[in-house]
């Protein structure tokens, strides 16, 4: 039978309790299917993944193709999912409200909310205007149950600004505005990360690997709750489909094809998903 929400997103505040687990990043119903077979706990989308798979750059998808994507992930899997909702797709804290509201009825277990704005001369929202924007999706959230995981997202490493003194301030504004968990894109050493997860003891902090650097043990040592991967995954995706592709459009030649996943491996995967169906 399959999983209900209610128990997708009990489950998912469960694994905010204690100790760490990784939320690799699908970008469609096959890589979360995938994902989901090789035993991780709970899953999250990636904005720019997504993005790329139907032919658009990141933070370049409306809304309502976010939305029709999240319940579609959802619906694949029996795992918890946490939305990538980018800033909230409104700029005024109603409108993140009604958003929020949407993006919960898609049956998604956690949902975070960033505070960059999209403009170059001014990354980030004034923090009077962030923090009501958080409160707004708290509200909408507990008009709804109250039982999906509000993530507070600080852009300030991402958009040019790696100050911090100041995104540990923001983290704790979102905090006391709501949020459940706290995630600052970008911090890398362990003397950062550290200062963000005592800072904001208790709450569960996440962390991003987008690439190499340290392991999971270590992130665990240093009290991360949680470790995302944004759309790396999608590029390691990516890498080897542009190198195959290069390869042969300019050397004339296959060999990078060696590396690809054998037909009878990934086919007998899905063919073991609908077995499990019936």
């Amino acid at each position: 039978m399959p999983v209900s929400t209610a128990q997708k997103r009990a489950d998912f505040r469960k694994l905010h309790e204690s100790g760490c687990f990784v939320l690799p990043n699908p970008w469609d119903v096959g890589s979360a299917l995938l994902l989901q077979g090789m035993g991780f706990k709970a899953l999250a989308s990636t904005s720019s993944g997504m993005a790329w798979s139907i032919g658009h750059s990141d933070n370049n998808v409306n809304r309502d193709h976010v939305l029709a994507h999240l319940k579609t992930l959802c619906d694949a899997t029996d795992l918890p999912v946490n939305a990538d909702f980018e800033a909230g797709f409104a700029h005024d804290p109603a409108g993140v409200a009604a958003n929020v509201a949407r993006g919960v009825d898609t049956g998604v277990a956690g949902l975070s909310i960033e505070d960059s704005t999209g403009d170059v001369s001014a990354p980030l929202y004034e923090m009077t205007l962030a923090v009501e924007r958080m409160r707004a999706a708290r509200a909408a959230i507990d008009a709804k149950g109250g039982d999906v995981v509000l993530v507070g997202r600080c852009e300030s490493f991402l958009v040019g600004q790696p100050d911090l003194k100041a995104t540990i301030a923001r983290l704790v504004a979102y905090a006391e505005a709501g949020a459940d968990c706290l995630y600052a894109p970008g911090i890398r050493t362990k003397e950062q990360i550290a200062a963000v997860v005592k800072e904001l003891a208790p709450k569960p902090i996440n962390v991003l690997m987008g690439g190499p650097g340290l392991t999971v043990a270590e992130l665990t040592d240093l009290g991360v709750r949680r470790i995302s991967i944004g759309g790396a995954l999608a590029r390691a995706a990516w890498g080897g489909f542009l190198r195959a592709a290069r390869e042969i459009a300019e050397k004339g030649s296959f060999s990078e094809l060696a590396h690809a996943v054998t037909h009878g491996e990934i086919n007998g995967f899905f063919i073991k998903v609908a077995k499990d169906r019936k």
